[in-house]
This record gives structure tokens, sequence and C-alpha cells, in this order.
């Protein structure tokens, strides 16, 4: 603990971002990287608690209480404010195969539970984890590091999000031979194609680790499903092992009438075509074929997928984007019944609605509202949807419902709507080829901590196991799969 006295002497400070009207204008990430001295200061403020909530990483009420990765956050608090950054980021790797990435997107439930937040606002720990990784970066720092010797073992991982990069370099680290098979164009599953570029940059920052893993002896197979370019019982007989980190793909759906309109599409579909094509013009300027551009945009779901649509549109030139969310308003603050270290379920405005805002004059988000169907121009193209706002009440049996407030219908103007209410499992082809048994959610039967599927041999992580769920908690299943991988193969395992 370098300043003991910090957490009372030094108030809590995020680093800076360009004005919302600003940052419309680019797909380039719009945070400002702070002095030295303000994340040393910003350090200074951790309280080297007796037990620091911060790198619990459990379960609290169905949510992540602290990191779920265990990252060693006091230490690295204090390197920081002591200046010294290089032995703060091999803390880091320690627990954290990709900090850049983690220190971007994850929501930084450890921030949630730190117990400085008891009384103040929290260390800005995800500020501090992204600049130490960042400048490991500038300072040439992360460098390849091939394993020493082979084992012989062949791997196969199926899916290069998250879970997947986190098995594969963790298995290559072992020793073992470690293919990993991705069906996009390119790799990086959810971190290249579903998390927009003003997020997580696709060159600068996802390429960047994907180059290294790859110096360091990963072979990356793109443009090849396993279930149809590749049999999944195929795949079985050629490796020693496989691991199934295909994430959970299947997105919700809305039926209700006018579904089919040309204008209605899931919101992987339009961001997916967004990224694509950036990527593929080289940021040119021009815009993908499904675009918001000139239209009224109206996006199903609140969570952060419902962001990225709202930012996405908003940069591609959207008349308007109006944001429905089924659920209340949070509150301002922690209530009763949600108290510390519990994730704080407060109101927030996130990126994308603070841009609205600044462009449009308010929150896009309107609350406690459903759809009931989408309107036909009268050529088969969205012109609206009608929409009602409901309330929560409970049924006969105890369990929660929307019931519709009849006298409070009305129709929304749009001509493109997203849908962003989250995913329903993993598509199935490949697990019904190898006989893998799912659970009653549709995910592949596997226990944590083992992720050994009902077929030997196979493994599963991330959340075609768990369900829908953060980057941070789909590095740690990869980290874990990868150890009993490891396990299953030689008898014994050092992987953390």
């Amino acid at each position: 603990m370098g300043k003991p006295t910090g957490f009372l002497e030094i108030e809590r400070k995020t680093i800076g971002e360009q004005a919302p009207t600003e940052r419309v204008k680019h797909w380039g990430e719009f945070k400002i990287h702070p002095e030295e001295e303000q994340l040393r200061n910003q350090g200074a403020r951790c309280m080297d608690c007796g037990t620091p909530f911060c790198h619990t990483g459990h379960l609290v009420s169905g949510m992540a209480s602290g990191c779920p990765i265990n990252n060693l956050i006091p230490e690295f608090n204090d390197l920081v404010y002591k200046g010294r950054w290089k032995e703060a980021l091999d803390r880091l790797h320690k627990t954290n195969n990709f900090p850049e990435f983690t220190g971007r997107v994850c929501p930084a439930p450890c921030e949630g539970s730190c117990v400085l937040g008891v009384i103040e606002p929290p260390v800005t720990i995800k500020n501090i984890e992204c600049s130490i990784i960042d400048r490991g970066w500038d300072e040439g720092w992360v460098t390849p590091q091939p394993p020493k010797a082979r084992t012989g073992y062949k791997v196969a991982v199926v899916g290069s999000g998250p879970s997947g990069l986190a098995c594969a370099d963790q298995l290559n680290q072992a020793g073992h031979e470690v293919t990993v098979y991705e069906r996009a164009d390119r790799i990086g599953g959810l971190l290249m194609y579903g998390i927009p570029n003003m997020k997580l940059a696709k060159k600068e920052v996802v390429q960047r680790r994907v180059d290294v893993l790859a110096e360091e002896g990963i072979t990356f197979v793109t443009s090849c499903e396993i279930g149809k370019d590749i049999t999944a019982d195929q795949l079985k007989k050629d490796f020693d092992a496989v691991v199934f980190c295909t994430g959970a793909t299947k997105p919700r759906d809305l039926p209700v009438p006018g579904r089919e309109l040309k204008g209605v599409h899931f919101a992987m579909e339009f961001l997916t075509a967004n990224t694509k094509h950036l990527l593929d013009s080289e940021f040119d300027g021009s815009l993908p074929e499904l675009n918001a551009k000139g239209k009224d945009v109206v996006v199903i779901g609140g969570g952060d997928t419902g962001t990225d649509c709202v930012g996405t549109s908003l940069r591609q030139g959207a008349k308007s984007v109006t944001q429905l969310e089924i659920l209340p308003r949070p509150p301002a603050a922690r209530e009763a019944n949600n108290p510390w270290p519990e994730w704080p379920k407060i109101y927030r405005m996130d990126y994308g609605q603070e841009e609205a805002a600044a462009l449009q004059g308010d929150d896009p988000r309107q609350y406690l509202v459903m759809t009931e169907r989408f309107i036909d121009d009268g050529n088969g193209n969205l012109a609206g949807l009608d929409i009602v706002e409901i309330e929560w009440g409970k049924d006969d049996q105890g369990r929660f419902i929307p019931k519709k407030k009849e006298d409070t219908r009305r129709t929304l103007k749009a001509e493109l709507v997203t849908l962003a209410m989250g995913f329903l499992g993993p598509e199935q082809v490949a697990i019904e080829q190898l006989g893998l048994a799912t659970d009653p959610r549709s995910n592949i039967q596997a226990d944590h901590g083992k992720y050994t599927t009902s077929v030997e041999g196979v493994f599963a992580a991330g959340d075609c196991r768990r369900g829908q769920s953060l980057v941070v908690w789909a590095i740690n299943e990869g980290r874990g799969a990868a150890r009993e991988v490891d396990r299953y193969l030689t008898g014994v395992t050092q992987l953390p």
C-alpha cells in the first residue's frame, strides 16, 4: 500500500473521452489516454483492504461480484502508484491473457465491489488496467513467448472468441499443438464482429494480439465451420482433445405480426455487416448495404448490444434513434435490496445513449414498453411499429410477467429495427453430430471447474456452456478448460 491516506485525499477521476458530437463522426476509439500522474494518483486511492472484494470473482444474486478472473488488483494499483509499470503488467498477465480487451469492454464488476465504493466512488480499476497493458504494448514489453518444448498432443479449439483464444493461449503455453477453427473470415469471434470498432479497435487491438498468438505457435483456420465444412466426428478423430468455445450465438427473436418485413434485423446481423464492411473497405467512408443512413431507427433491447446498435446507427447517419426496454428504469442509487458488494443496478448512460442525447436532446431509451406488431408500408417494407406500455405483475404461479396497459398504445415511425434481446444458446449442428448432452437451455452440459462434456475427450467453455455472459467470464472459462484439458492429456497440470 503505497499511500495509506490516498483514498482520503484524492477524488475519483476517470479517463477522458472525446465529446459525443465529435466522436460520432468517426469509427475510432474515443477514450483519451490520461497523463501518468493522474493514473498514479488513482492507483493511490486503493485501500489495500484486508479482504479485497474487487478480485474475489464470485456470483452474488446471480451477477458477478469482483473480477471473475481474480486479477491481482490491489497489487497492480500499488505498482502503478509507485511507477513500476512493467511489474504491474507482469501481475496483470498472471491472471488475464487479454487485458487490452477487458480493459475496454468489461463492465468492471471489480469496481462494483470495491470496498472504497461503500462510502466513496470506487477506484478506477478498469482505467488503470487498460493503461497498464497499453503502456506494455507501447514500450515493447508484450512480445511472443513460444513454449520451450512441445508435448506432441494436438488440441482443436472451436471458436475464436475470448474463451477460445484464452483456452488456446493456455494450452499452447503448456506445449500442446493448438488449432483454432473460426467460421468467420477473421479471428476474434465476438471481439471481432460483435463489438463495434469504436469500443474495441480491430486492427490495432484485436488483430495485434492474434498476431502474437500466431507467432507463439497457434494455428488459426478461418472460414471453416465445424459441423459443415468439417464434421465434428472428423475433428474428434484428428485431435487428442476438442474444446467447444462457440459462444451463444442463437439470437432471441420477436415473433409478432410483421416480423418478416424488410427492415427488421437481428442486432448481430447489423453490427457484423458494419464492422466487416469497415475492415474490407479499409474505412473509406462508404456504408454497408444494411445501414441506418437517413432512417428512423428503433433498437429493441436495452443491454450492451442494444447500446452498440445505437452508437453504430448514429455514426451511419440515422435520422433518429429510439431504444425500447421492457424493464423499468433503474434507480439513481443502490436500493436496499441491492447492497454492496452486489453489482449496482443503477441508472447509467453508456456511450451510445450519451451520443444520442447529445444529438437528439435526450436519452433515447423508453422503458416498460413492448412491441405488438411491425407495420407494412404496403410494399413489404417496414414503416413503423405499434408499441404498448406494460407493468410487471405476478401470475397465478407467482412468476413475474408483463401486463399490457391497454390505453397506452402508440405507433413509432421506423425504417430499420434491430433486435437486441439477448441470445438463447449455441447453434446445435456440431453438438448434435457428436451427440453432446445439453442442459434445459440448450447449452452444452459440462460442469464448471471440469468442463468435460458427455463425450470423452470433448470439453466446453464460455457462453456455449454457461449461457450469454461477459467477456471476462469467457476468459475465466477458457483458462479453466485449458487446465482440465492439460490434465486430461498428461495426467497433471501446472496451468493456473
